[in-house]
C-alpha cells in the first residue's frame, strides 16, 4: 500500500482556547492517512497547552516565548516540518472531513502547483461564502485583493457558481496547502507583515518560482472570521493598507511601481475620507499611519525587486472603480478580458524545480 503523502497542520494561537474547542475537533477528525497536526502557541495565558495536552496528547506544540504574530509564529512551526506538505491553518477554521484530501490529490495532479485553497465558508452561516479567500483570490493593478465570491464586503451565496478548480492569484492564509519544499525557494512568510496579505505575498512568490496557485473547491472550510482582529479595528485597516502597499512595492516591477503608487495614493486617500465621513477617524489616520510605516520598511525590499514585472496582478485596472464606480459587485461580473491568466511558458521557468 502506497501512502499519501505526509501533511503537517499547523495552527497559531494566541488566547484562542474558546475557538480551539470549538473548531480543533473537526481538524483532528479529518480523514487522510499521514497528516499531523501542530499547535504554534503565542505564549497564551488561557490555558490552552494544557487543554491541548489533556485532550488531544497526539498533537505537536510548539510553544513560543511571546506572541509573535501569524507570520513568525508559522514560520517557527514550518521549521519543525519535515513533511511533504504543510497547511496554514487558523485556529477558527472547522473543516469538513475530506478536506485534505481533496487539496492533497489536487497537488499531486501537477507537480507546479505550489499551494491549494478550499472553498471558504461563513462559519454562522454556512451557505455564503466568506471574506477571507472565498473561492480562491485575485489582486488587481494596485494591490487591491478580491475573490470568487467576495468583492470588498460584498459576500455571494454559494450556488455552486465557483465549483470549478480554477489557477487563482491567492488563497486564504486562514487555509492554505503549500508544497514544502518549495519554500526553500521562496522564502517563509514575510515577518515584516506581521499579520495581513502575508500569505498573498507568499503565493505572489510562489508564482514567481514559476509555480501556480490553486482553489479546489471540493475541498470545503468554515472560517468564523475576526478572531484576530475585528472588523472595524483601525490596527487591522493599518496592517491592510501597509503591507499590500510593501507586496505591490516588492513583487511588482520597478518601472510599474511609480504608476501604481500615484493611482494607490488617490484610491486610500479616498478611502481615507470615506472612514472620517463614516465617522471612523481611527482607520483614517490608520491609513496614513500606514504609508509611513511602509516608507521606512520599504528598504528591506531592494534586492528583491525586479526591472518589469516577473508576474504582474492577476487583474487589469482597478477592482475599486469596477466596485464603486461602474456597480459591478459579482465577480461573475467582471469582464473575463480583465483577467490575466497564466502562460505555459512561464510554468516551464522551473519544469523540474525540487520534486
Amino acid at each position: 500500500m502506497v501512502l499519501k503523502p505526509s501533511v503537517d497542520i499547523i495552527i497559531v494561537t494566541w488566547n484562542g482556547l474558546a475557538l480551539l474547542q470549538k473548531c480543533l475537533p473537526s481538524v483532528m477528525a479529518t480523514r487522510y492517512e499521514t497528516f499531523r497536526v501542530v499547535v504554534a502557541d503565542n505564549a497564551s495565558s488561557d490555558d490552552t497547552v494544557d487543554w491541548i495536552r489533556e485532550r488531544y496528547p497526539d498533537v505537536s506544540i510548539v510553544e513560543h516565548d511571546a506572541n509573535y504574530g501569524f507570520s513568525a509564529g508559522n514560520n517557527r512551526a514550518i521549521e519543525t516540518s519535515d513533511a511533504d506538505y504543510v497547511v496554514l491553518l487558523n485556529n477558527d477554521v472547522e473543516v469538513h472531513r475530506d478536506w485534505l484530501s481533496h487539496l492533497v490529490d489536487r497537488a499531486e495532479s501537477d507537480h507546479l502547483i505550489g499551494a491549494v485553497s478550499p472553498k471558504l465558508l461563513q462559519f454562522d452561516d454556512r451557505g455564503r461564502f466568506e471574506y477571507a479567500g472565498a473561492a480562491g483570490g485575485y489582486l488587481d493593478e494596485y494591490g487591491y485583493p478580491f475573490a470568487r465570491g467576495r468583492i470588498f464586503d460584498t459576500l455571494e451565496v454559494d450556488d455552486a457558481q465557483y465549483d470549478n478548480p480554477a489557477s487563482v492569484f491567492w488563497g486564504s492564509g486562514a487555509a492554505l496547502l503549500i508544497r514544502r519544499r518549495i519554500l526553500a525557494r521562496t522564502g517563509l512568510l514575510d515577518e515584516h507583515f506581521y499579520m495581513h496579505m502575508e500569505e498573498i505575498d507568499l503565493c505572489w512568490r510562489i508564482q514567481r518560482a514559476g509555480f501556480t496557485v490553486v482553489c479546489e473547491p471540493q475541498a470545503i472550510a468554515y472560517h468564523i472570521g475576526g478572531a484576530s482582529l475585528g472588523p472595524r479595528d483601525p490596527r487591522k485597516v493599518f496592517y491592510n493598507f501597509r503591507n499590500s502597499l510593501l507586496m505591490l512595492y516588492k513583487n511588482g516591477g520597478q518601472r510599474q511601481w511609480p504608476r501604481r503608487f500615484l493611482v494607490r495614493l488617490c484610491l486610500d486617500g479616498l478611502a481615507g475620507i470615506r472612514f472620517l465621513l463614516l465617522g471612523r477617524p481611527g482607520a483614517a489616520w490608520a491609513i496614513v499611519r500606514a504609508y509611513y510605516s511602509a516608507h521606512v520598511l520599504k528598504s528591506e525590499y531592494a534586492s528583491q525587486r525586479g526591472q518589469e514585472d516577473e508576474i504582474p496582478p492577476s487583474y487589469r485596472g482597478s477592482i475599486a472603480i469596477a466596485y464603486y464606480l461602474r456597480g459591478l459587485k459579482r465577480f461573475a461580473d467582471l469582464p473575463s478580458a480583465r483577467f490575466r491568466q497564466p502562460t505555459p511558458e512561464s510554468r516551464r521557468i522551473h519544469a523540474d524545480p525540487i520534486d
